[in-house]
């Protein structure tokens, strides 16, 4: 059966594809990243068109003034916001919720130790 393609493709078809690799943080950060400024880039554009009615979203939003500064080319988040996101999403806040799950582990091991 191996020593042919035929036979190894029968047999690779029969245990199904190989499971996706997963992304290292730093490639899902850059994903993440690369990805959104794609996105914002597209939305900006389309808000640009003569297809988009500006009118109509902007009488269904809460800040138009911020609206438009984003299709002019602003930042989509304040930095108020990257500074809130930064304080709960970011390296501090892994680093805390390393040092808690550390902590879980060592009680854990504890409880197991004495029974």
């Amino acid at each position: 059966k191996w020593c042919c393609p035929t036979g190894r493709r029968v047999q690779s078809s029969r245990l199904g594809p190989s499971p996706p690799r997963l992304l290292t943080e730093e490639e899902y950060q850059l994903q993440g990243k690369v990805e959104t400024h794609k996105a914002l880039e597209e939305l900006r554009s389309f808000c640009q068109s003569p297809d988009f009615s500006a009118w109509t979203a902007v009488s269904r939003i809460q800040s138009p003034k911020r609206f438009a500064e984003f299709v002019g080319g602003a930042s989509h988040v304040t930095p108020n916001e990257v500074s809130v996101h930064e304080r709960e999403y970011g390296l501090d806040r892994l680093f805390i919720d390393e040092q808690l799950f550390e902590e879980d582990e060592e009680e854990e091991e504890i409880d197991n130790s004495d029974s």
